[in-house]
């Protein structure tokens, strides 16, 4: 197909991070009488609390583990929680995509810790059935840089005397997570949500907060990685007392994108428009030979960031497809991860539209036509 298609996506947010807005989102329909005033104030409080409340009652999370808004994105959050924790245990990193090696990097060359490392190549998962439960396991659940995800919790060992790690960003709110399996989790608002940037989200199992209130670890740990006061977990963090100054902004938007969750059903309803998403692009990877997966097999394929191999394109090719696609408003940012193989990447989670997927598949033939341009 050398002609342009004749209908775009109606919303050609494909990005896999920050990712589409949920749909009949606009600022005007944001509650704003917080902006302008303390977050320490009551209705601040009152607020970030009701952001808590609906993460947990979204993704039926257990009464157990607590969940707390902190700085810094999934990155921060995931950060704070190896700072914080590590270091009684022998440590395993698995890797397979670029935020899994950032781990490795943190443990290895900033903790000094001299973790067991378990690599796999982007589109590939390592042998899952040999970790060592022993160990503090760090894993990304979803790897949104290679496309892979763990098939399931059933490898997380259910009498693990280590604790389970998880980066769930491009995971929460599109998959049902098992968080019997889970001590750690962390994730954005940015994601599946369609949130804004810069905060992150951590959630504690009862192991985690045990871990906290028993092991101080021995290097210096900055004011914004502290989650415990006179060796008890500081509770006030996961009521919505937050360590640091969080924007009342961004918190509006991820109560407006928590209350749509549940308009459409709640995690059900998410997790029934990301596969529809992921069916709709799977359909447009089948009926063409020059499209495939970088994660082959299906059981470990995410179905939010979908990555694609393009035959015979290498860098400058996929750049020209992106580029031609964003000025013609048919897809916004949907060139691979730059330390990924050569590729594109399109965002399937909840807050797109099935249609939208759809309208793509002819634009995909048209700027793979015009790759060279």
């Amino acid at each position: 197909m050398t002609n342009k298609p004749g209908r775009r996506p109606v919303r050609p947010h494909f990005s896999s991070g920050p990712c589409a807005k949920p749909p009949g989102w606009s600022p005007d329909k944001l509650f704003l009488d917080d902006l302008g005033r303390s977050h320490r104030g009551a209705l601040g409080k009152h607020r970030l609390a009701k952001c808590i409340d609906l993460m947990r009652d979204t993704l039926a999370l257990p009464a157990s583990h607590r969940i707390g808004i902190v700085p810094g994105s999934d990155t921060g959050a995931f950060e704070l929680a190896m700072w914080a924790m590590l270091g009684q245990r022998p440590v395993t990193c698995l890797a397979w995509e670029s935020f899994g090696e950032g781990w490795v990097t943190d443990a290895v060359k900033q903790l000094k810790l001299d973790p067991k490392i378990v690599r796999a190549d982007y589109g590939d998962l390592p042998d899952l059935a040999g970790v060592d439960w022993n160990s503090d396991v760090l894993f990304a659940w979803n790897g949104t840089t290679s496309g892979v995800r763990v098939p399931d919790g059933e490898w997380i060992a259910a009498d693990r005397a280590g604790l389970s790690f998880a980066d769930a960003t491009s995971a929460v709110f599109a998959y049902d997570l098992p968080w019997d399996r889970i001590d750690v989790a962390t994730f954005s608002w940015q994601k599946a949500l369609g949130g804004e940037g810069a905060h992150g989200v951590l959630i504690l199992g009862p192991r985690a907060v045990e871990r906290l209130e028993t092991f101080t670890p021995d290097r210096p740990l900055p004011k914004l990685f502290r989650l415990t006061k006179g060796g008890k977990l500081n509770e006030g963090v996961f009521k919505g007392e937050t360590i640091n100054t969080p924007s009342m902004l961004a918190v509006e938007d991820a109560i407006f994108a928590l209350e749509w969750a549940q308009s459409i059903g709640g995690l059900k309803g998410m997790i029934e428009r990301t596969n529809a998403n992921a069916a709709a692009l799977d359909r447009i990877v089948a009926d063409r030979d020059w499209l495939s997966y970088l994660a082959a097999e299906p059981a470990i394929r995410s179905t939010t960031s979908v990555c694609l191999n393009v035959a015979g394109a290498g860098w400058d090719e996929i750049k020209t497809m992106a580029r031609l696609l964003e000025a013609e408003h048919a897809a916004y940012d949907i060139a691979g991860y730059r330390d990924a193989p050569p590729g594109l990447r399109i965002w399937c989670g909840p807050t797109v539209g099935a249609a939208d997927i759809e309208a793509l598949g002819p634009w995909l033939d048209w700027a793979f036509a015009h790759r060279a341009a």
